[in-house]
């Protein structure tokens, strides 16, 4: 006789029958960049006394594994300048070695892969992302406000020497970067990365650029593209919402994340926690639930069980961006380094 399945045996699932295997983590909203699509420069950061420890983060993903969640990837802000990180990153590893996890990964913007990369792979983490805009130094400093780029290059470097796979994301700014994205279609080309554009997003107030003039339909670009590179379409995914080509000249994958332009969402298998143990179900909606409290109300797991259930019940059909000239606000105020990048 097949058993019952309990109610903790269940799949985390949402309304509209999508299964939840996909946790991204915020481990920290603080960044040692100030990127100009990304927050303000003079950015007010969380308080540490309301951020969780490294323990209850992973005590957290730990209850998500449990849960059903096959891929855990820790953001920030930028999560290796969080002190002790690395002892987060070995303790989760556990969970591939038991195989209860399927992937653990890191989105970085590589100021300090240099340090860190080959403890990552001696953890298990297989691949990353690392955030680089444009090739050109100066520029380079005028998007990240604070940022270097021979740095950041420095750490792919050794990203690479611990055999690491790469993945490049880049936001497409329009006037900034737009005229250099051949360039990094063969730049990764050549040093064996996959690329993924990003359409930017309407999150949180960042000060004098305006949205919608740093807005490039990542439509138009791929257009641009086709011109030089021949893009075949490809099945391949990570779990994210880009959709990908292969470029045929240099062999690597081209991925676009499209927000905007074309709402990606109705596939979606993920929810953010940020680094004070609030879940968002959606990028792109305000609605969170908390967990910190549930987690420190007791070492008992039932009532943080029941409660990420409960959010995940909730979890929208999709999000709302929208960028034009009658909606200059950000479609959620908070900003991309406090949910996770």
């Amino acid at each position: 006789m097949t058993p019952i399945a309990t109610i903790a045996d269940r799949p985390l699932t949402d309304p509209f029958a999508r299964q939840i295997t996909y946790l991204r983590v915020s481990v920290t909203d603080r960044c040692d960049f100030r990127c100009l699509y990304c927050m303000a420069e003079d950015m007010t950061f969380l308080p540490k006394a309301e951020v969780l420890s490294l323990e209850e983060l992973d005590r957290l993903c730990s209850a998500f594994v449990r849960l059903g969640v096959r891929k855990l990837r820790l953001t920030g802000g930028e999560p290796l300048v969080r002190r002790n990180v690395m002892s987060l990153v070995r303790s989760l590893s556990r969970h591939l070695g038991s195989g209860a996890l399927d992937e653990l990964t890191v989105t970085t913007n590589g100021s300090q892969l240099q340090r860190h990369a080959a403890e990552l792979a001696a953890c298990g983490v297989r691949r990353i992302n690392v955030s680089v805009d444009t090739l050109d130094p100066a520029k380079f400093a005028e998007i990240t406000r604070w940022g270097r780029l021979p740095q950041v290059l420095d750490g792919l470097a050794a990203a690479k020497a611990a055999g690491l796979q790469i993945k490049i994301n880049a936001v497409a700014l329009k006037g900034v970067n737009e005229d250099e994205i051949d360039r990094m279609v063969e730049w990764c080309g050549t040093e064996g990365f996959d690329l993924v554009l990003i359409e930017v997003m309407p999150m949180g107030e960042i000060g004098g650029e305006a949205r919608l003039d740093q807005y490039l339909p990542l439509s138009m670009v791929r257009a641009r593209l086709m011109r030089r590179w021949t893009l075949d379409e490809s099945d391949h995914t990570t779990g994210g919402p880009a959709r990908y080509f292969t470029v045929r000249e240099t062999g690597r994958r081209l991925g676009f994340i499209t927000p905007l332009t074309h709402n990606f969402c109705e596939s979606c298998n993920r929810v953010r926690l940020t680094c004070t143990g609030t879940l968002y179900m959606c990028l792109g909606q305000e609605d969170a639930a908390d967990l910190r409290a549930p987690l420190r109300a007791s070492s008992d797991d039932r009532a943080l069980d029941a409660a990420i259930r409960a959010a995940i019940a909730r979890k929208p059909r999709g999000h709302d961006f929208v960028i034009d000239r009658r909606r200059q606000r950000s479609a959620v105020s908070r900003h991309m380094s406090v949910t996770g990048g």
